[in-house]
């Protein structure tokens, strides 16, 4: 059971506190509702560029992580499509100067031409590093192009093109900036040693004076009910031939969530699992295969992938994961073999809530969501599943229709 006390400025700041006096460390975690779906089609990129922005400097504070590491810790960031998350640990007798710095950058963030281009480059070089010149790079950004033909999912944080990136004016980010760098469309979390009435004067005085940003008009997109398959064949300099089907599954709270995750784990966790055993090890169709979800806040993707084995056609491996899928779909589930997975996350979750940096993480998270208390709830929510259930779950969404499948040929 995660303990946590829930607070809200003037401002509409969203504050989350954990007291852990276990420790004399404190960590800082503070969420923005920005991810890569929040992006205009025609300019995106912009969320995860703020994450490399953040750290340029703000006007009170030239060196963010100089001053974090004179005080004896540690900070990061990342971004993916539904928000954006940084973070710092330091010893508890900095708390304030922790909470000063994320004051800063929220309002008077250093963004100035030279910032803007030092940064844009290093996503630039990012993008030619991981997407363009590295093995298998682009698979994520052909999935999501092949998965969704609406929804903003279908571009990954890097961004739908370069040039998007390439050509942001000055005037562009700050604008981005303004709308979605406010302390109503954030929510801070702070776990660790500490007392929380001067903790909370510390946020008041760090965030009071914070202007409240506009309302953010959020228009959901939903994606249309895929009723064909798509197919995607392509060639590239690889080690291997790979195979990548998706299917769509549900949003992030609803009970179908926790049937994808459970149904990923049952095929694909571990060397025991069904489709390591079967396709790896017996029929040495693949050299490696997995099964998982996406995770995303809304409709995300349940992901078949597979690395071929020489000389096997690409159609026979696609043949043998759709089987299997129809197997878990149709064919008895063995009731130990359903526990040990959900087992599996229950230990997942309990090692999730040992450090504080991950507990202000996941209550950020699960305010994000919109029901912070889930947080307490998670295990109920696999552990009361049932096999016929999350099989119902199965025949309804593993159906060739509803497929998405990329052929990645080695030339």
């Amino acid at each position: 059971m995660i303990n946590y006390s829930f607070h809200t400025l003037n401002n509409g700041l969203k504050i989350i506190l954990h007291k852990d006096v276990s420790t004399a460390l404190v960590s800082v975690n503070m969420l923005y509702c920005v991810g890569a779906k929040d992006e205009n089609p025609n300019k995106t990129g912009f969320a995860h560029l703020f994450e490399h922005l953040m750290f340029s400097g703000s006007k009170n504070y030239k060196d963010f992580d100089a001053i974090v590491e004179e005080s004896a810790g540690e900070s990061n960031a990342f971004t993916n499509n539904d928000y954006t998350d940084y973070y710092i640990t330091l010893p508890s007798t900095h708390l304030e100067t922790a909470l000063m710095l994320e004051s800063d950058r929220m309002h008077n963030l250093n963004i100035s031409q030279k910032s803007l281009d030092v940064q844009k480059n290093v996503v630039i070089e990012e993008f030619k590093q991981r997407y363009l010149n590295q093995p298998y790079g682009d698979v994520w950004m052909l999935i999501r192009e092949l998965s969704y033909k609406t929804h903003p999912y279908q571009w990954s944080t890097i961004g739908k093109d370069i040039s998007h990136i390439e050509n942001a004016s000055l005037e562009d980010v700050k604008s981005f900036y303004n709308k979605y760098y406010c302390p109503n469309n954030a929510i801070l979390c702070i776990a660790g040693n500490f007392d929380e009435k001067e903790a909370m004067q510390l946020c008041e005085k760090s965030f009071g004076r914070v202007e409240k940003g506009n309302e953010i008009d959020r228009k959901r997109i939903k994606e249309s009910v895929q009723t064909e398959k798509r197919e995607l064949r392509v060639k590239r300099n690889v080690p291997q031939s790979a195979i990548y089907i998706s299917f769509p599954m549900a949003s992030r709270l609803e009970k179908e969530y926790y049937a994808f995750d459970l149904l990923s784990d049952i095929l694909s966790n571990g060397r025991s699992s069904r489709l390591y055993n079967r396709l790896v090890k017996e029929e040495k169709l693949f050299t490696e295969v997995n099964a998982f979800i996406t995770g995303d806040v809304e409709e995300g993707l349940f992901v078949l992938t597979g690395k071929y084995a020489d000389n096997i056609e690409l159609e026979a491996g696609k043949e043998a994961l759709l089987k299997e899928l129809n197997k878990i779909s149709n064919e008895e589930i063995d009731q130990h073999e359903f526990q040990k997975v959900k087992n599996k996350f229950e230990s997942t979750m309990a090692f999730s809530q040992i450090k504080n940096i991950d507990i202000a993480m996941n209550l950020c998270y699960f305010e994000h969501l919109g029901n912070i208390e889930q947080i307490n709830n998670e295990v109920n929510s696999y552990q009361n599943l049932t096999v016929e259930y999350i099989q119902q779950v199965a025949k309804k969404s593993f159906k060739e229709e509803k497929s998405n499948i990329l052929y990645y040929e080695a030339e």
